[in-house]
C-alpha cells in the first residue's frame, strides 16, 4: 500500500513538471508499461501477476501476448478485490501465505486508481544488499529515477547478455552515478557509468550497488535535516523493515571533514571505506541512519583493544584508511575543536616519552599504558603516573579535564582519535 502512495506523490510531480494530466491508469498504460514490459526483456517481475504467469524460461513473449497479459491485468483490476497479483504491496488474499500482510478486517475503500499507482510506485524500489528496497516519497528523486527507467530499457534492449527484471539493481546504481557531482555530466547521462558486472551463473547483470553510496549521494544533493524513507522486500517471502530516517547533515559531514582536513585526493576510494562494517539491516536497527552507521571495516579493533594504529604514509592505500578511521571518529565525535585537542595531547605525551634519554623506556612504557585505555577510569589513573614524572603539569591537567568532563559515550572514540595522532606525531619525530 505504500507503493500507492509514493506512485501517487510521483504522478503528480510528474503532472506538474510536464504540464499533463494523466491518470494513474493512463500513465500505466502509456507510459509504464510500454517502457517496462512491452518488450521481450521485462524491467521488473511482479510474482503471480497476468505479466508472468504462463512465461515459459527462456521464451519471450510475443506483442500479441503481451498486449494479452495487459488486458488481463486491465480487466481484473476493474472487477476484483485487490490483492498482490494486481496491486503491488497488497496482502495476498490467502492469509496463510508467505506474501501476506498487513491483513486488516477492515472494508478499506480501495480504489482502481490507488492500483495502478501501487505499479508505478513500484518501479522507484531502489535495491541494496540483502535484497532490501528503499522508497522515498521526495517528488525530485522520484523524478531523477524516472529519468533512469529509459536508460535500463536501451541497456536491455542493446545488450543481449543483460539480465532483464533489475530495476530495482538499476535505481541504486542510476540514483548513486545520478548524485555524482563529480562525475555526472547532464549533456551525456550515462558517460563514466558503469552499472553491469558479470553475474554467478555467466552473462550480464546490474550490480547492487552499495546502500552506503546511494545515501552519501542524496545526502550531498539534498539540504534537508531528516528524509524518511520505506524499507522492505517483496520476493517469495515479503519482508517489512519499516520506516527508517536518514539523518542527512550527519551523513554528510564525515565527507566534508574528510575534505576540509585531507583534499580531494581519492575521494571515491574513501567513499567504498565509509559503510563497510555493518549490513544494511543492521543499520536499521539502530533506529535511525545517521554517521554511527557509516563506520569504515576494520575500525573496531583499533576501539575495542585500545592498541596504537600503524602510521605508514609512504603506503597511500593505507594513508587513506588511516586518514578515513580518524575521519569518522571526528564525526561521531561531533567537535571539531577536538581535532586540535587530539593533536595537542598526542604531541605532549609524545614529548614526555622522549624527554628523557635515560629513562626513556620507562616512559616511552607508561605513554603506551596511558594509550591503551578504553575508558576514562583507565586513562585517568595512567595519566597520574606520567603526572609525577613530567614537568608539563599545567597541560597534562587539561588533558584530565577533558576526559573527565566528556560524556561517558564519547571518550573511547576521542582516546582511540588520540592514539591515532600519537601514531601520526611519533612517526613524524
Amino acid at each position: 500500500m505504500i507503493a500507492a502512495n509514493i506512485g501517487k506523490i510521483f504522478l503528480d510531480a510528474y503532472n506538474e513538471k510536464y504540464k499533463s494530466n494523466y491518470s494513474a491508469k493512463e500513465f500505466f498504460v502509456e507510459k509504464y508499461y510500454s517502457v517496462f514490459f512491452d518488450h521481450e526483456k521485462y524491467m521488473q517481475w511482479v510474482i503471480n501477476s497476468p505479466f508472468v504467469q504462463g512465461l515459459k524460461k527462456g521464451i519471450a513473449p510475443t506483442t500479441a501476448e503481451r498486449k494479452l497479459k495487459l488486458d488481463v491485468l486491465v480487466k481484473k483490476i476493474s472487477k476484483n478485490e485487490a490483492d498482490a497479483s494486481i496491486a503491488i504491496g497488497f496482502p495476498s488474499l490467502d492469509v496463510l501465505a508467505t506474501t501476506s500482510g498487513q491483513i486488516t478486517n477492515l472494508n478499506l475503500p480501495l480504489k482502481e486508481e490507488e492500483m495502478y499507482q501501487s505499479w508505478i510506485g513500484s518501479g522507484f524500489g531502489i535495491g541494496v544488499q540483502g535484497g532490501l528496497c528503499i522508497l522515498f516519497d521526495n517528488p525530485q528523486i522520484l523524478l531523477d529515477l524516472y529519468e533512469g527507467w529509459t536508460h535500463y530499457r536501451d541497456y536491455l534492449n542493446t545488450t543481449s547478455a543483460l539480465k532483464g527484471n533489475q530495476i530495482n539493481n538499476w535505481n541504486g546504481q542510476w540514483l548513486a552515478h545520478r548524485y555524482n557531482k563529480r562525475t555526472f555530466d547532464v549533456s551525456n547521462p550515462t558517460a563514466s557509468f558503469t552499472p553491469i558486472g558479470t553475474g554467478k551463473e555467466g552473462g550480464l547483470e546490474v550490480k547492487t550497488e552499495s546502500w552506503s553510496k546511494i545515501l552519501i549521494g542524496i545526502a550531498q544533493n539534498y539540504p534537508d535535516s531528516l528524509m524518511t524513507s520505506y524499507v522492505y522486500s517483496l520476493v517469495k517471502v515479503n519482508i517489512t523493515i519499516g520506516f527508517i530516517p536518514f539523518e542527512l547533515p550527519r551523513i554528510r559531514q564525515p565527507f566534508e571533514l574528510y575534505y576540509k582536513y585531507f583534499g580531494t585526493n581519492k575521494l571515491e576510494q574513501v567513499e567504498q571505506l565509509f559503510g563497510t562494517a555493518i549490513g544494511f539491516t543492521k543499520a536499521c536497527q539502530m533506529g535511525a541512519i545517521g554517521v554511527n552507521a557509516l563506520e569504515p571495516k576494520g575500525f573496531r579493533d583499533c576501539l575495542d583493544e585500545g592498541s596504537i594504529p600503524v602510521y605508514n604514509p609512504e603506503n597511500e592505500d593505507k594513508t587513506i584508511k588511516f586518514n578515513t578511521y580518524q575521519i569518522w571518529l571526528l564525526a561521531m565525535l561531533n567537535n571539531e575543536q577536538l581535532w586540535e585537542k587530539a593533536q595537542d595531547i598526542a604531541a605532549t605525551l609524545c614529548n614526555y616519552s622522549k624527554s628523557d634519554r635515560d629513562l626513556r623506556t620507562k616512559k616511552s612504557q607508561e605513554v603506551t599504558n596511558l594509550l591503551a585505555s578504553v575508558n576514562k577510569k583507565q586513562f585517568i589513573e595512567s595519566l597520574i603516573e606520567i603526572v609525577k614524572g613530567s614537568p608539563e603539569t599545567d597541560q597534562l591537567a587539561e588533558i584530565a579535564e577533558i576526559i573527565h568532563t566528556m560524556p561517558v559515550d564519547n571518550v573511547p572514540y576521542f582516546l582511540t582519535l588520540i592514539r591515532f595522532q600519537y601514531a601520526v606525531v611519533n612517526k613524524k619525530s
